[in-house]
């Protein structure tokens, strides 16, 4: 009888023994494929997300083209390369963090303070640029009959001035401050996007409206079909005033981008679109896909204009936010990257 239990002891002994190990090999295997960093492991198949942004902006048919170029030409890279329909810069920041996605689209604006902790960000989130997109111009529109021709005139008005959470009033703040405007001096501030702000300028549910994006815009030039459209002017000094900012600049706007428009004008970038990752991503993932983004810019550009602004001159342009050490390495290796003063 003791002889069974000896037995039987061992057994027990020999089987918890094999048990630990196995648990072990496990954790440790877990532990590998966290390495990279943003749910991509550094060996076997790897996931490789883009964050967009809702339909009727740029942001989700340029991340669809960069993830779609990537997917098709990657090689013998074992990637599988998708798109995410996201809520937009704030929520690709949140995903970008939290590890749930590798890269995301994003204004550049709202990178800088995200990157700073400033505002309701309240901690710095460790964001890195991969690419600068196109500029992200904007302008005031009212209608006519509005009284509206300069910012100061908003005053007391009715404005639209993005989709709730999208974090416009990153920028919109500034640029209002720079013309003597705070959001407390707004008669009413309206949630909406782009297409819903021109329908209710139409509507005479709204005053006047903020739109941005590549020009033409294309909710502006809907608008001039329907409405006879204003294009409320900046302060000259407005520019000069917003310097301390690197992701403002004037972008001149030609008088034949919208038929309502009678002469050329100055628009304002308000932060480039942007693609970008987190630092904790590992710098090989960020370097091939900057490679394959950037030498198969032609085919994005195919499939939106914006594709057009990855080019030398403008792709690592400095924004506010620091360029993650792949993206870096690659731009060295061709040569673009700004040398230091």
């Amino acid at each position: 009888m003791s002889q069974r239990r000896e037995c039987f002891s061992n057994f027990s002994n020999c089987a918890i023994g094999i048990l630990a190990i196995s648990l072990l090999m496990l954790t440790g295997c877990e532990k590998k494929d966290d390495v990279a960093g943003g749910g991509a492991s550094n060996a076997g198949r790897q996931f490789i997300t883009i964050g967009t942004a809702p339909a009727g902006g740029a942001f989700a048919p340029v991340g669809n083209a960069i993830s779609s170029v990537v997917e098709a030409n990657k090689g013998e890279l074992d990637w599988v390369v998708t798109s995410q329909g996201t809520k937009g810069t704030q929520e690709n920041i949140r995903k970008l963090e939290s590890g749930d996605i590798e890269f995301g689209m994003a204004n550049a604006a709202i990178s800088y303070f995200a990157n700073r902790g400033d505002g309701a960000w309240g901690t710095p989130h460790a964001v890195r640029a991969v690419a600068t997109l196109a500029p992200n111009v904007g302008i005031f529109v009212t209608t006519e009959g509005s009284g509206i021709e300069k910012i100061s005139d908003l005053k007391g008005k009715r404005v639209v001035l993005g989709p709730a959470g999208a974090g416009f009033d990153y920028f919109l703040k500034p640029l209002l401050e720079a013309h003597g405007v705070s959001y407390d001096d707004l008669g009413d501030v309206i949630p909406g996007n782009y297409l819903s702000a021109a329908e209710m300028l139409s509507d005479g549910k709204a005053d006047a409206a903020f739109m941005g994006g590549a020009i033409p815009i294309p909710a502006v030039t809907q608008l001039c079909a329907s409405q006879d459209v204003v294009f409320v002017q900046l302060d000259k000094d407005a520019p000069e005033k917003l310097k301390a900012y690197p992701f403002y600049f004037p972008v001149p706007v030609k008088a034949d981008a919208y038929s309502d428009l009678s002469e050329d004008m100055v628009g304002l970038n308000v932060g480039n679109m942007h693609l970008i990752t987190h630092a904790k991503v590992d710098e090989n993932v960020v370097y091939q896909l900057t490679k394959l983004m950037y030498e198969n810019r032609a085919k994005i550009a195919e499939m939106h204009p914006a594709g057009k602004a990855l080019n030398p001159k403008n792709a690592t342009r400095d924004t506010g936010v620091p360029f993650h050490p792949g993206a870096i390495k690659f731009y060295k290796e061709i040569g673009i990257w700004p040398s230091a003063e």
